[in-house]
């Protein structure tokens, strides 16, 4: 056999529908993450935000990490972070559509590679507020998929194969994390709190967590099972690796319609799609797909007898190794009795280290900020008091949780963590002090702004257990939530 014979076997024909979907929805995932970057960023970091930084960076000096706010006179402006937002959006736009897709088999590579840039110099100076796994996780996507080519070359086997072990680490270490965390996943009652006690409930997670306790005892055997058992599937042959891809795409659907978990979920059923094949989706559709464009995506790229020029296979060969340099801490880390969770072995964010709900709350508390007009804040009665409202986590216990996912609002799961474990946070200090003050900022991400721009004369923060009201609640008085007051522990 010639070695071009040899190194078209690296060529993997068969998943050009994968290619398409992967690079496009990872693409729509990024112009998700510039959008809400580009309204949230300058009130929570930018130069009148919460935690800044410039004063960040002067702080940290060579310990944050790689940002393009480094190389400026001017480290950092809030129209300079808006217009890399608006170039990232314009690339992933441009993605969606397919346009990089059509030049040479490098194309792409630029191009994701631009807004994985672009967004590693947001998230290294991005704090507390993208101190989250799925920004690592966009991040590593980012930096991978660009690498699948353009329709100049067919998909690259290493590559498809490096992202299902990508999608390996996402589930088995999100499997093992659990069991080794809390005991509550190995006796099979974790699910009884979780959709009440969850950051950001969607609005079927009072359905869900009303379900009898015999579901709650499947969902997390199904868990397991999926997590633990069947991932490994996927490093089999077709059309085993199918059919695992897409159990694994069933649980997260479930996680989608049950929860708020900003871009995690979607972006682990794209990586599943690296485990789908064309004749797989073929035969589950039974057949053509009239309509849907289907086959011109399957029929995108070089023809099977055309192989991908040697320079491809080179470049793919040196990209890969280097990534499985870089896969020897995550690899020890799975099987490590001391796992990390959410954890980055390097500056770059890349072959990262992922997992979630490692310790399960069996109980929800709830910090609510309210404001009074009242000229005597410390003599006014309840009734003088009004909540600052926020968009997605629960406040009047009469509102219906909303589904917001795939867009983030971090403020709102800051709150969910801070109520965890109230205290004087910079950020929720420099928060109540904006609020006091009467400045617009903040208030644009509340849901609500009970003065409608006045300056309070006075601000509290109030301490609240939050439960799912039950089905006879529900009917007598209309209530979504139920609450008990804590008290109130800080007053401005």
């Amino acid at each position: 056999m010639e070695w071009t014979s040899w190194l078209s076997l690296l060529d993997a024909h068969d998943y050009t529908i994968a290619r398409e979907v992967i690079q496009r929805g990872v693409a729509a995932v990024f112009v998700l993450a510039f959008l809400s970057t580009y309204h949230q960023f300058p009130v929570l970091l930018g130069e009148r935000g919460l935690l800044p930084v410039r004063e960040f960076l002067d702080r940290a000096g060579d310990r944050a990490g790689p940002t393009l706010f480094r190389w400026r006179r001017t480290p950092y402006s809030d129209r300079l972070l808006r217009l890399m937002c608006l170039a990232g959006m314009l690339l992933g736009a441009a993605t969606v559509l397919g346009l990089p897709q059509q030049g040479p088999a490098w194309t792409t590579i630029v191009v994701f590679l631009a807004m994985w840039g672009l967004y590693l110099s947001i998230h290294s100076v991005g704090q507390v507020f993208y101190g989250f796994g799925w920004e690592s996780m966009l991040l590593e996507c980012g930096f991978l998929v660009g690498f699948l080519g353009s329709h100049a070359v067919a998909p690259p086997l290493l590559m498809i194969l490096f992202l299902r072990w990508m999608l390996l680490r996402l589930e088995f270490g999100a499997g093992m994390i659990k069991m080794r965390g809390d005991a509550s996943w190995r006796d099979l009652t974790a699910m009884d709190h979780h959709h009440q006690t969850q950051p950001m409930p969607g609005p079927l997670s009072r359905l869900a967590h009303l379900a009898p306790r015999w579901w709650h005892r499947l969902e997390v055997l199904g868990s397991h099972a999926v997590q633990l058992g069947v991932i490994w599937l996927i490093l089999l042959p077709q059309p085993i690796a199918s059919v695992a891809a897409c159990l694994v795409i069933l649980t997260q659907l479930f996680l989608v319609v049950t929860g708020n978990y900003a871009w995690l979920n979607w972006l682990t059923i794209l990586v599943a799609f690296s485990a789908i094949s064309d004749s797989f989706l073929r035969w589950a559709a039974g057949g053509p797909w009239p309509g849907w464009g289907w086959e011109r995506l399957a029929a995108s790229g070089p023809s099977a007898g055309d192989g991908s020029p040697l320079w491809w296979h080179l470049l793919l060969l040196v990209v890969v190794a280097g990534l499985l340099v870089l896969s020897w801490r995550p690899l020890r880390n799975l099987f490590s009795p001391h796992q990390l969770m959410n954890a980055s072995f390097n500056r770059f964010h890349l072959v990262n280290a992922y997992g979630a709900f490692g310790s399960m709350t069996e109980r929800r508390f709830e910090v609510v900020i309210e404001g009074t007009l009242d000229p005597d804040p410390d003599t006014a009665d309840d009734a003088a008091w009004h909540p600052f409202e926020f968009r997605g986590k629960p406040g009047d216990v009469r509102r219906r949780s909303r589904q917001f996912a795939p867009y983030h609002l971090r403020l709102d799961w800051q709150m969910w963590f801070l109520a965890l474990r109230p205290g004087a946070q910079p950020w929720f200090v420099a928060m109540l002090e904006a609020l006091r003050a009467g400045e617009p900022g903040v208030r644009r991400l509340l849901r609500t702004d009970p003065f409608e721009g006045r300056a309070p004369t006075g601000i509290r923060v109030r301490y609240f257990e939050y439960r799912f009201a039950d089905r006879v609640e529900h009917r007598r008085g209309g209530a979504w939530w139920e609450r008990t007051d804590l008290g109130t522990i800080a007053r401005l």
